[in-house]
Order: C-alpha cells, then sequence, then structure tokens
C-alpha cells in the first residue's frame, strides 16, 4: 500500500489504495475491550485512528495511539487494538484476501479461540 497526499485549490485528499484488492471498515471498540490478539494469514491491514486513545499491539511492540496515527500491519504479524476510557474508533483497509475466517487468535478474553487454532 502507498500512501499518496495532494494538494487541491479547496483542501487536499488523501488517496490509500489504488487499483488494489482491499476490504474498507470502520472499528469501534468499547471503553476498557479489545479485539483478539490476532494475526491473518492472507492480508496485511493498515488503521488510521479517527476517534479516542487507546494502546495498539504490534508485534512486540505497545504504543499509545490517538487520533492521526496510522499504523500498518503486515501479514502474519500480531496485533490487537485496547480502548482506554472512551470508545476508539478505527479505519481499517485490509489489502489482500479478505475472509473473517482468516483469523488467527492467540488471545481471546470472549472464549473465541478454536481448538487447533
Amino acid at each position: 500500500m502507498k500512501k499518496y497526499k495532494e494538494k487541491r485549490p479547496w483542501g487536499n485528499f488523501e488517496r490509500f489504495t489504488l487499483n488494489e484488492k482491499s476490504t474498507v471498515k470502520i472499528l469501534t471498540i468499547k471503553p476498557k475491550q479489545a479485539p483478539s490478539i490476532q494475526y491473518h494469514h492472507k492480508r496485511a491491514e493498515f488503521w488510521r485512528i479517527l476517534e479516542g486513545s487507546g494502546k495498539a499491539t504490534i508485534g512486540k511492540k505497545t504504543k499509545r495511539v490517538k487520533p492521526g496515527d496510522e499504523i500498518f500491519i503486515k501479514k502474519k504479524q500480531i496485533h490487537s487494538i485496547e480502548a482506554y476510557s472512551k470508545p476508539v474508533k478505527l479505519l481499517e483497509i485490509s489489502l489482500g484476501t479478505f475472509d473473517e475466517k482468516d483469523i488467527v487468535r492467540l488471545k481471546d478474553k470472549y472464549g473465541r479461540i478454536k481448538e487447533g487454532n
């Protein structure tokens, strides 16, 4: 994914994908909640934090995130995000073959890890 920014007389735009196979979602993480610690075999992900602040874990690194922050997650890279006291809303662009079944959960407090996962 190559991000591109262009100025126009009225302002500017940012382009995140161009003719790439992608799936775009906006995720809302409830306060003090987090999706699974997970990775994907068939897709990479780009996140842009839209609202709220929280803690993102990418590989072995953890960092605080706030609106405007951007994160790129490679295929097979372990990741998760946790909201602090207010919801976190983020733009997620998945690049590659998207399938909700392509989630390998390593840790999940909601009991969604399947045997052999």
